[in-house]
């Protein structure tokens, strides 16, 4: 979670940070930000460095077939339903404790794959 907005840059950065933690071999499934498509992330992609990195798109207009939209549905209606905050830190830390909340909960993250129609 960052409170500044993210860029081709940070997307690259954390491209090679998953070629580190997952090896030489990454599939990444994503959505149509403009974040990915920039020219560092082309150039990335194309390069050597990148070149383990595996991009499948998903089709634009289609947050059902996302799963990441299931776990913020999740965790707007139940893990912060009825939470109110004074200012934008204690918003920050109550996200953080819903998403440690979340990671708890196998079986809820697996059905919003299942929800997206992917299995694990």
């Amino acid at each position: 979670m960052r409170q500044e907005s993210l860029n081709g840059l940070h997307t690259v950065e954390f491209l090679k940070h998953l070629l580190g933690c997952a090896g030489a071999r990454l599939l990444v499934i994503w959505d149509g930000s403009p974040i990915h498509r920039r020219a560092a992330v082309k150039e990335f992609l194309a390069s050597t460095a990148g070149r383990g990195v595996w991009v499948e798109a998903l089709p634009a207009y289609a947050p059902d077939l996302n799963p990441v939209e299931w776990a913020w549905q999740h965790l707007k209606h139940v893990e912060l339903r009825n939470v109110t905050c004074l200012d934008l830190e204690e918003l920050q830390m109550q996200l953080h404790l819903a998403i440690a909340r979340l990671r708890q909960k196998v079986d809820i993250v697996r059905s919003f794959f299942a929800g997206a129609g992917l299995s694990l």
